[in-house]
């Protein structure tokens, strides 16, 4: 098997420390930008047609093509310098943009907002595919983390990149619609399109002190699945947390299908915009406190103890349909996001090596993207056509009103509720497994991933040994040209 090859010799940390920094304020006017375009074209769709079905097939087209995509663009990221993955990134997202600006100026929006004419996939498509690129920057962004940031900081610096992506996610809630309402939708594809020209121009100003990746000679094609298998298996644990993450999405998924749903019974459409908005102010608390704390000794106890409080929440935020309590809810739900992203990042970052964590995290995005939008599709139908109907039934008030209390968005609140204890009963047995024990001994005991080091060190060429030949199976295939 060959050996793990650092990617740098002795660096300047304060070179590394204005990279980073560098880095992620590009990151941040990149995502801004593809969300910012993405909410705009399902706001544009809404508004002109008053189809929630192409709404809902464009989300989920965007959350399954990350899906798709995402061990792709991991397998990219390890062979290439994380600098020049960053400007592809760019260049493909503001030619796709471009092309669709094209598109709308050649064609009358009549014709790119009929959902029976092939105009309107093609545009959506191409702006979806320019969003799901970004993916491949955040992917890279992951692992520029462990090649910038000293192993004692990391968890501080994951806490940044949460930060960034709730602040993109709480500009774009709110930018969206105010430039679809007031600009249209050309003008906010020329705001795009000017943005990502700027984060490639940016880039070009940043240098990030690395080396060419050497080529994994295991690594053939396109879609290194064997690649992603082999690093998951060579730390004991890992695919468990992976897996239990994806867990995590699929209960995730019942809120993100019914959130907007709940919300709109307690508000209007305008004031929902602005709720919705502060409450994702929890990401940048949470990101933020995670930035000047970290994550403490044991990063995978913390993020099991977060999915706790995330399923407590998500149960009781609805008991009641009062307005403080679903938005104060929401906000202290959304801030415990980034810790939870930020303990799974950590994790992998240390207990991987840094040739194949592009691979890894690739994987971890794949499954997660994937999770939430196939519960969201089966919740919705479930909640319509079954539970909801129940609830407003006599004998559904009967049996659960004493908890829920009354009101017409009761059956989301019941689903809601079972949601979250599925996630506290999850959260606590995993505690107790041997996985939970493994990834545990295995992140205190793991050797920094010191990309400036000359060698590895022995204990990590033994650890990988002792993996192996405990694995016959790990062995045949490292071994298999």
């Amino acid at each position: 098997m060959s050996e793990a090859r650092p990617t740098l010799e002795g660096m300047d940390r304060t070179a590394a420390k204005t990279a980073f920094a560098n880095v992620l304020v590009n990151t941040l006017i990149a995502n801004v930008t593809t969300s910012f375009l993405w909410f705009a074209l399902t706001f544009w769709v809404y508004i002109e047609t008053q189809s929630v079905l192409a709404t809902g097939v464009i989300g989920g087209a965007y959350m399954l093509f990350i899906a798709f995509f995402a061990m792709i663009f991991g397998t990219i990221v390890d062979r290439h310098r994380k600098h020049t993955v960053m400007l592809l990134s760019s260049v493909i997202s503001a030619v796709a943009f471009l092309v669709a600006g094209v598109l709308y100026v050649w064609q009358p929006e009549s014709a790119l907002l009929d959902l029976g004419a092939p105009w309107f996939w093609l545009f959506s498509v191409i702006i979806l595919f320019g969003g799901v690129i970004e993916q491949l920057r955040n992917i890279a962004l992951s692992t520029t983390v462990t090649l910038l940031v000293p192993e004692d900081r990391r968890a501080n610096a994951n806490g940044l990149v949460g930060t960034v992506q709730g602040l993109a996610f709480l500009v774009t809630s709110v930018f969206s619609g105010l430039s679809i309402g007031f600009l249209g939708m050309g003008w906010t594809l020329a705001i795009a399109i000017g943005a990502m020209v700027l984060t490639f121009v940016h880039l070009l100003f940043i240098r990030i002190p690395e080396r060419t990746p050497e080529p994994d000679p295991d690594a053939k094609s396109a879609l290194d699945f064997r690649g992603s298998v082999t690093a998951i298996r060579l730390a004991p644990g890992l695919f468990a947390l992976i897996i239990f993450s994806t867990f995590n999405n699929l209960i995730g998924g019942v809120y993100m299908a019914l959130m907007d749903p709940y919300g709109l019974t307690l508000f209007d459409a305008q004031m929902w915009g602005f709720a919705l908005a502060f409450s994702s102010t929890g990401f940048l608390i949470g990101g933020g406190l995670v930035a000047k704390f970290g994550l403490g000794a044991k990063p995978m106890r913390t993020l099991l103890l977060v999915v706790i409080a995330m399923g407590l929440l998500g149960s009781v935020f609805m008991l009641r349909e009062w307005w403080p309590l679903y938005v104060l809810g929401m906000w202290a739900y959304m801030a415990l996001v980034p810790p939870a992203e930020a303990a799974e990042q950590t994790i992998i970052q240390r207990v991987v090596r840094f040739d194949r964590q592009g691979r890894v995290f690739g994987v971890a995005a794949a499954m997660e993207a994937a999770a939430a939008p196939i519960t969201a599709f089966l919740i919705a139908p479930i909640a319509e056509f079954l539970i909801i109907p129940y609830m407003d039934t006599g004998a559904g008030q009967r049996q659960w009103g004493w908890l829920l209390g009354e009101g017409e968005a009761r059956g989301i609140a019941l689903i809601c509720l079972f949601a979250g204890l599925i996630m506290v009963v999850a959260g606590t047995l995993a505690f107790f497994t041997k996985s939970y024990r493994k990834l545990t001994d295995l992140y205190a005991h793991s050797p920094d991933q010191n990309p400036d080091a000359e060698d590895e060190t022995d204990e990590s060429r033994t650890v990988e040994r002792i993996t192996e030949d405990r694995d016959p199976w790990l062995r045949r295939t490292s071994e298999t040209p």
